[in-house]
């Protein structure tokens, strides 16, 4: 965030050299969608990430036991 300005500017804000008072910030759009369905849908991607990565933990500690046995 920048912005060329006079020194008259930045007089009127007080000398202060905060971007945010010189430069807005581009409202964005608010999306539709309804809250408790996103969050069941996340909440179910958890789960199967949640899931998976036990199943990974556990072929990688199985890998590691028998290199150990070697």
């Amino acid at each position: 965030m920048c912005k060329v300005v006079s020194i008259d500017e930045v007089r009127e804000q007080g000398y202060s050299l905060n971007p945010g008072r010189y430069v807005g910030v581009k409202d964005s759009e608010e999306e539709e969608y309804d809250f408790s369905e996103r969050l069941q849908e996340l909440t179910d991607e958890l789960k199967q990430l949640s899931e998976e990565s036990h199943g990974l933990e556990s072929d990688i500690m199985s890998n590691v036991e028998s290199l150990l046995d070697r």
